[in-house]
């Protein structure tokens, strides 16, 4: 069975830090876009970061670009997003997605990135990770 799986969400205070993790299994990350999207309360979802699988170039949206890092570990076949600097505003169900890179043509760059950030079509959904930030 294809699936992905989050965890590390929970309460933190402004300033904070948490590492939110996202462990597939069924398939591995190497032919796969990865990406991690949130849904605040009475929000649409929105991307917050990719990354390529197969060569590791990363991709942020503009509100989280210096805070957080988008990562993923082949052997254990798991991407990673260490969130820094959290804000209210950050507090969201976090989810992770997947798409197989053959989607996206001959390459996965910025273009690309906001393809995979418009979720029409990924594969697999994880079932989400709340973080909440304090003020």
């Amino acid at each position: 069975e294809v699936q992905l799986v989050e965890s590390g969400g929970g309460l933190v205070q402004t300033g904070g830090s948490l590492r939110l993790s996202c462990a597939a299994s069924g398939f591995t990350f190497d032919d796969y876009a990865i990406g991690w999207f949130r849904q605040a309360p009475g929000k649409e979802r929105e991307g917050v970061s990719c990354i390529s699988g197969k060569d590791g170039s990363t991709y942020y949206t503009d509100s989280v670009k210096g805070r957080f890092t988008i990562s993923v570990d082949n052997a254990k076949n798991t991407t990673y997003l260490q969130t820094n600097s959290l804000k209210p505003d950050d507090t969201a169900v976090y989810f992770c997605a997947a798409d197989p890179l053959s989607d996206y043509g001959r390459g996965f760059y910025r273009p690309q990135a906001y393809l995979f950030w418009s979720d029409k079509y990924l594969e697999v959904w994880g079932q989400g990770t709340l973080v909440t930030v304090s003020s």
